[in-house]
């Protein structure tokens, strides 16, 4: 089996989000998910659970980040192609996302990057080939 991984997140409106995941292509897992949470499923390795704030505060004892002031993590998810990463950021911004750079192309590493409607920062890469180690 695999290694899974879980990202747990905060978020203000959870309709709100499902519906701007849902945009991006992503699937909601219903057996993992309530009024209080949303199970994302990514890909069969990476699910996104998005939590209340009330929710996710019975996880840490620690204040929510608040994401218009600070950063709390950078997610970063490789793509297939430049284009599935231009793809990913259109539909983001479509659907309330924001973006705060711009397209980079380091000839072996294509990247972009757009925030969610909560403030989660994610990245978006494509990388053609591994650069020579020096």
């Amino acid at each position: 089996m695999s290694t899974q991984i879980f990202l747990n997140i905060p978020v203000a409106d959870l309709p709100k989000s499902i519906a701007f995941y849902a945009a991006l292509g992503y699937s909601n897992n219903q057996q993992m998910s309530d009024e209080t949470g949303a199970c994302i499923v990514v890909s069969d390795t990476i699910y996104v659970m998005m939590t209340t704030h009330a929710r996710f505060r019975s996880f840490t004892p620690k204040e929510v980040c608040d994401t218009s002031k600070a950063v709390e993590v950078l997610f970063n998810l490789s793509c297939e192609s430049r284009e599935q990463v231009d793809d990913l950021v259109a539909k983001a911004l479509s659907a309330g996302g924001s973006t705060y750079d711009k397209p980079e192309d380091l000839g072996f590493m294509y990247s972009h990057s757009f925030v969610d409607p909560d403030g989660h920062g994610w990245g978006l890469f494509h990388m053609s080939d591994m650069p020579a180690q020096q």
